[in-house]
């Protein structure tokens, strides 16, 4: 049911008051033979005031809210059901509205984005496990044929001096001459692998040309250097006693 405007009822409320106090109702019983009374004015259907005049549509609509309010069946035992609040409507009485129209490519990518990664397997592995049988078949033909430069057999009663490790220790026993075998030993080597693990982890640069990549070419260009020239000193400049020596003095201690 549609309600009446606050501002209307308190008008009629106002127009019935100034009726009553200028003794229209008096004169009323006066004016019976002449013809039917006049009816009272009631809050659908308020008397203007000074001048003003309640529009029709507005008459029209409280005359039905009331009719509407008559005819809503009453509950037994119980308080008279209002009839539902009507829903406002727009023009024609459509109850839908249309916000805006939103584009779909406001809210959708639907670019085809290049794709520059492939599994690993079988891309990455199989290439690689063809590799490895390369290399296996070329170290087999080759050692059928090449046999290895070895020393003879070991005396156990006398040992070589100098008695240097293999080419690919030198120069961890090159560390051992210059720190304590725990420095040497364990912690510079930990410490070189440490690095080389979180160095994926720091440089995180995708870019695969080499001279994008300077931190990771710098850091395996000091660790391969620094492992290289302690491997060439304990190879060219140690003699006898593992003493420092230069070798184009004293000779060549070593055995290719």
């Amino acid at each position: 049911m549609t309600e009446v405007p606050e501002h209307l009822l308190r008008r009629a409320k106002e127009a019935r008051e100034r009726m009553e106090g200028s003794g229209e109702s008096a004169e009323a019983p006066a004016a019976a033979d002449s013809g039917p009374p006049p009816a009272e004015p009631t809050a659908a259907e308020p008397t203007a005031g000074e001048g003003e005049k309640i529009p029709a549509h507005l008459l029209d609509r409280s005359r039905s809210a009331e009719e509407q309010a008559a005819m809503a069946p009453a509950a037994p035992g119980g308080p008279v059901a209002a009839a539902p609040p009507s829903l406002p409507t727009g023009p024609g009485g459509h109850t839908q509205r249309l916000l805006t129209v939103v584009k779909s490519g406001s809210i959708q990518d639907v670019k085809a984005m290049p794709q520059d990664r492939v599994h690993v397997w079988p891309h990455l592995l199989l290439g690689e496990f063809v590799a490895s049988l390369f290399i296996t078949a070329f170290l087999l033909i080759f050692s059928v044929f090449v046999n290895a430069p070895l020393l003879e057999l070991a005396n156990v009663n006398e040992t070589p001096n100098p008695s240097k490790a293999p080419w690919y220790f030198l120069g961890l026993q090159e560390l051992l001459t210059m720190f304590h075998p725990m420095v040497a030993g364990v912690t510079i080597p930990g410490i070189a692998l440490f690095l080389l693990i979180l160095a994926p982890y720091i440089d995180r640069n995708k870019e695969n040309a080499p001279e994008k990549r300077k931190f990771a070419v710098s850091l395996m260009t000091v660790h391969l250097m620094f492992w290289a020239v302690l491997v060439m000193i304990g190879s060219f400049f140690r003699g006898p006693g593992f003493n420092f020596i230069f070798p184009w003095q004293d000779g060549l201690f070593f055995d290719f």
